[in-house]
């Protein structure tokens, strides 16, 4: 039996298990950075299938690799389940709360470890069948959404031995996209101050508060000056305590985003004089702590190709009448205009074909090549360390917003399903035919250094700077996103 044939049989065969894993992920609904039962059930399950596998890698109690094989060439496959605060939903076509207040997987990154989990096994057992050398190492990435796991593990070297690495994301569309995405860093401002009574004593204050808010808005003045596709967000996490006391304590938290690394330390060096502008005006005490920083994403075509023809060769999922309904509800939740506002703003080729479409079922070619998304994703770092494609199946409705209710309803039910074992065989026949074919891998890594210009990579985390374990495990006690 051909290899391919071997690993989409070993998936469709265990397809209940995976099915399982990826739904107990979804329940367990861990916050970044303390994924400790979901990360737990992956290592697991690659120990059960022979894997030699290492947790706690790169000081992150959730963060682990498994190996199987021997030899070259070594083919990475990377997996996340780390979930979002405050969007729990049941699997239902309606907003309705699994627990009220809960995170949710509105990523899909329950289906996301699962797929890259079943594609590492079934390659395991491809291999062995046909006495192929090669490597194949599966990687459990905790905090994508806050804490850029991926960061702390490639500055380890776990990644520096692998020739391609593959991963998949739900999506909305199947397609194996050739854009980039936002450089980041992200970073907290403490300001301490002096407590008072706001009424009687308001001049012995000094308010942590004001620092924040003229912080803010020194920021928000920048923006006028600052490129037009930077991004720069932010939340007050700590404000005060009630009105008639002078806030001692305050923080805020920002991201800062913009196409290339070199972009993003410019702005936020000017970032920083703000906040330090801000803490002089108001006598506080400035602290920043820095929380993470990821670079943009290096795509590239080669592996794109690959993963396409797979797709292909594969096809994509049929729906039932009753997928087709659940779809149709959940699209009906999203105003015809917004979603049209949507297609039009990703380019997305035909758009109008698509506007009453739920669930996309169409292979598209990239359309992408040489645009930025908004987003970031610590992905982009291990593009620089070797040539990466991280490729989407349909798993959500069409239109319908990321980090939302609706893409947690899809991500617990059978259209998220059906989008991880596409996704795994896809995967599988992948690293396959990379393996089959070394010139694919040459040119794969020729593109790559072409495409990284001479520039090379540099962890934009300090050598001195850990994962932040405390304010993750802070967030999952306010959150509930963690035991």
């Amino acid at each position: 039996m051909p290899m391919k044939d071997t690993a989409c049989t070993w998936i469709e065969d265990n397809k209940e298990r995976l099915i399982e894993i990826s739904d107990e992920i979804w329940g367990y609904a861990e916050l970044g950075l303390v994924e400790e039962k979901s990360a737990k059930l992956l290592a697991d399950e690659l120990e059960s299938h022979g894997f030699k596998v290492e947790r706690g890698v790169g000081d992150m109690p959730t963060a682990f690799y498994g190996v199987w094989g021997r030899g070259e060439p070594v083919i990475g496959v990377m997996g996340e389940y780390d979930a979002l605060p405050g969007i729990s939903n049941k699997a239902v076509p309606r907003k309705e709360p699994l627990k009220e207040g809960a995170p949710g997987h509105g990523c899909g990154h329950n289906i996301h470890g699962a797929s890259g989990l079943a594609a590492a096994i079934a390659l395991r057992y491809a291999l062995e069948e046909q006495g192929v050398l090669a490597t194949v190492k599966f990687y459990g990435t905790p905090a994508e959404e806050n804490y850029d796991g991926k960061v702390f593990m490639a500055r380890t070297g776990i990644f520096d031995d692998v020739d391609a690495c593959l991963s998949h994301h739900p999506g909305s569309v199947n397609t194996a996209g050739l854009g980039s995405s936002n450089a980041m860093n992200s970073v907290k401002f403490h300001f301490h101050g002096k407590t008072s009574h706001a009424a009687g004593s308001p001049e012995q204050g000094r308010s942590s508060l004001d620092a924040v808010e003229l912080m803010n808005i020194g920021v928000n003045y920048m923006r006028e000056h600052v490129i037009e596709k930077a991004r720069i967000h932010y939340v007050i996490e700590e404000g005060g305590g009630q009105p008639n006391v002078v806030p001692d304590y305050a923080r805020t938290w920002y991201y800062i985003r913009a196409p290339e690394r070199d972009q993003v330390d410019h702005i936020y060096e000017w970032v920083l004089k703000i906040a330090e502008g801000a803490s002089l005006m108001t006598g506080t005490r400035l602290e920043v702590e820095f929380l993470g920083g990821i670079y943009n994403k290096i795509p590239n075509k080669v592996l794109s190709d690959v993963v396409l023809a797979n797709m292909r060769e594969i096809g994509s999922p049929t729906y039932t009448e009753e997928e087709l309904e659940f779809a149709r509800e959940i699209g009906e939740t999203v105003p015809k205009q917004q979603k049209i506002d949507a297609l039009r703003k990703s380019e997305f080729p035909e758009w109008e074909k698509y506007v009453n479409v739920d669930l996309v079922t169409d292979i598209l070619d990239p359309w992408n090549e040489g645009k930025t998304g908004g987003g970031s994703t610590d992905v982009a770092d291990i593009s620089w360390k070797t040539p990466a494609m991280e490729f989407s199946t349909t798993a959500f409705v069409l239109g319908t917003p990321g980090h939302s209710w609706q893409t947690v309803a899809c991500s617990g039910m059978s259209i998220g399903h059906k989008s991880l074992i596409f996704a795994a065989k896809t995967i599988a026949g992948s690293a396959l035919d990379l393996i089959a074919d070394p010139a694919l891998i040459e040119k794969a890594k020729e593109e790559h250094v072409g495409r990284l210009k001479g520039q090379t990579y540099k962890s934009p985390i300090p050598d001195e700077l850990g994962p932040a374990l405390k304010a993750a495990r802070e967030a999952a006690e306010r959150l509930g996103g963690g035991e």
